[in-house]
């Protein structure tokens, strides 16, 4: 809504109304067809209809822009008398500056400052209702440190509120307590769930070092194990190793006897290897002389016979047991 036009001194132009209210313009705007309007009567305008007010054309808020400046300035220039004229005030002033006096107008009426009270008054005799106001404020004269209005001072007991306000704080406190106690008791459910669960899932992990633990045990047991008869195995081919050289030490005089004219015909005439030991000396008799030629006695040839098949099936036996041996 514009100025009302009664409020004015002295002429006012017909291009300062508003189109809408046919007051004098508030907060102007322009459409492109030159037509002006107060600002709140064109955006209440548009948004039942689209178009200009005066000429019917085609109009939305986008296309409105501020009024020219020359017309700004004659609108500036009017003299407008104050809104508060009917109690009492005369000023004529500017239509520029006219909030500025309207704020400050002693015959404004102003609500009273005080928490509870009502009352408007006029801004001139605002400071006289605040020294007789019944809800104005002051601290209790006994030192209890409320604050009183005017009106509840004869009723004030500074015990009555002391205690009053001890109960209340001693409720807050309650519901404080309360509350923390809840919050702590969540916690700790929290947490003892936690806890249950982490006990629960190192018993599982335990129990599962456990089960390892044992296949390792038995795995290192079979690995004793074979270790043990692998040692055993290595010292009964040892063993049989040395009764393959006892047997190989007491075959070497048998397989070195020969006659000592063959020896001597076998040798080559350049050979001065040192001669064979005579016949004399392996002979358990030396009293007796060996013969000349032929095979030694049947009852040696036996006997060496013998001991070259035991020899034989020892050194069959000792393979076939490394071979095992290297394949475990």
């Amino acid at each position: 809504m514009g100025y009302d036009l009664e409020r004015f001194v002295g002429y006012v132009n017909e291009g300062l109304l508003c189109c809408v209210c046919r007051d004098v313009l508030e907060r102007p705007l322009q459409a492109p067809c030159e037509h002006a309007y107060c600002g709140a009567c064109i955006s209440s305008w548009l948004l039942h209809h689209h178009s200009c007010p005066e000429d019917r054309l085609p109009l939305d808020v986008s296309s409105l822009k501020p009024l020219y400046r020359y017309m700004r300035n004659d609108l500036n220039r009017l003299q407008i008398r104050c809104v508060n004229a009917e109690q009492g005030c005369e000023a004529v002033c500017p239509l520029e500056s006219l909030h500025a006096h309207e704020d400050e107008c002693d015959f404004a009426y102003v609500s009273c400052s005080n928490t509870g009270c009502p009352v408007q008054v006029e801004r001139r005799g605002l400071e006289a209702h605040l020294s007789e106001c019944n809800f104005r404020s002051r601290e209790c004269p006994n030192g209890c440190g409320h604050t009183l209005h005017s009106i509840d001072q004869s009723q004030h007991n500074c015990v009555a509120e002391l205690r009053a306000e001890v109960e209340m704080m001693r409720a807050e406190m309650l519901c404080k307590v309360e509350e923390v106690r809840r919050e702590m008791e969540s916690r700790l459910d929290s947490q003892r769930r936690h806890m249950v669960q982490k006990e629960s899932q190192l018993r599982s992990e335990v129990e599962e070092l456990k089960a390892q633990l044992s296949r390792v045990m038995c795995d290192v047991r079979a690995l004793l194990g074979a270790e043990r008869l692998r040692r055993q195995e290595l010292a009964e081919a040892e063993l049989e190793k040395r009764e393959l050289l006892e047997l190989l030490r007491d075959l070497q005089p048998t397989r070195t006897w020969l006659p000592a004219e063959q020896t001597a015909g076998d040798r080559p005439r350049g050979d001065r290897r040192t001669e064979p030991p005579h016949a004399s000396c392996l002979s358990p008799h030396p009293a007796q002389p060996p013969r000349a030629a032929g095979p030694p006695p049947s009852p040696q040839l036996g006997d060496g016979a013998r001991r070259s098949s035991r020899s034989g099936q020892s050194l069959d036996r000792a393979k076939r047991k490394s071979r095992e041996v290297t394949v475990i």
